[in-house]
């Protein structure tokens, strides 16, 4: 008889978010569980192959081992640089600082 864990799956749009929790083998692997967990059912365009996998926020490869209580977590793909980003707001803010109507109405 082989012992058995207790985990979750988790992926989230903006719209849309969803925890699964599974029982799986212990030994199982982060990929394995993902896709044990049918989680596409929910969300049709995850594709494993191109999706980044963590355990409670820290990326791991397919192949982690799962232990007892662990929650998968499937990445999204940035649509934007995080950094550009803040690059642009801090240059918009700067820019209507010295346009001289920053709080005017």
């Amino acid at each position: 008889m082989s012992a058995k864990i207790m985990i979750e799956v988790a992926y989230a749009t903006p719209e849309f978010q969803k925890i699964i929790e599974l029982e799986v083998e212990k030994g199982t692997s982060v990929i394995d569980a993902a896709e044990q967990s049918e989680i596409m059912q929910y969300f049709p365009d995850i594709d494993f192959e191109h999706t980044d996998l963590g355990v409670f926020g820290k990326i791991v490869p397919p192949d982690y081992e799962l232990i007892d209580g662990d929650r998968i977590e499937i990445y999204r793909a940035l649509i934007a640089d995080p950094k550009e980003i803040r690059r642009q707001r801090a240059a918009n803010g700067l820019k209507t600082k010295k346009g001289g109507d920053a709080g005017q109405v």
